[in-house]
């Protein structure tokens, strides 16, 4: 009795030592893209950044307007025989249409600019870093690995999908 006793003691012990020597990792994924969107979607610099956008699309359905407006104009000119007003109006109508071209790229560039200042901010990558530590840790993963790269990341499960959790802990 004393030998199986013994026995089993150090079976018990083999089985919970090879149990420790093997260490499961963990791997978890985040979408970045969606946790980006839910951080910035009520922020003060995005609301600024649609302000912007709507208030550069208002002016340029204006200018729209207005082009279409001496458009009319100049066909009425020419429909009457009125040749000479025809011709003011088209020198006028290529003059705005450059001047909504040129406003144009230039709106589109400076949203460009911000779009990119606000996909880099340092604040949201700080953040995101702290709060992806924190669930890695208590959670226990070895790796939280971003589903925007996803040429390194062929198959995974949706259980290992941490993002609604780093979401929720950023308070969004």
């Amino acid at each position: 009795m004393k030998k199986l006793f013994v026995s089993i003691a150090i079976l018990f012990c083999v089985s919970v030592s090879s149990a420790f020597a093997q260490q499961i990792t963990k791997f978890g994924v985040v979408d970045t893209a969606k946790v980006y969107n839910a951080y910035f979607r009520n922020s003060a610099p995005i609301r600024n950044f649609e302000k912007k956008k709507a208030e550069f699309q208002a002016e340029i359905n204006k200018k729209t307007d207005e082009l279409r407006s001496l458009q009319q104009k100049k066909l009425e000119y020419e429909k009457d025989g009125k040749e000479a007003q025809a011709l003011k109006v088209e020198s006028e109508i290529l003059k705005k249409k450059e001047y909504l071209t040129e406003y144009t790229n230039a709106k589109n560039v400076e949203l460009d600019t911000l779009q990119r200042s606000l996909q880099t901010s340092d604040d949201f990558y700080k953040k995101l870093y702290n709060t992806l530590s924190r669930i890695a840790e208590s959670g226990g993963y070895s790796m939280i690995l971003s589903l925007q790269e996803s040429n390194a990341i062929l198959w995974y499960s949706n259980s290992v999908d941490i993002t609604s959790q780093v979401i929720s802990e950023l308070g969004l």
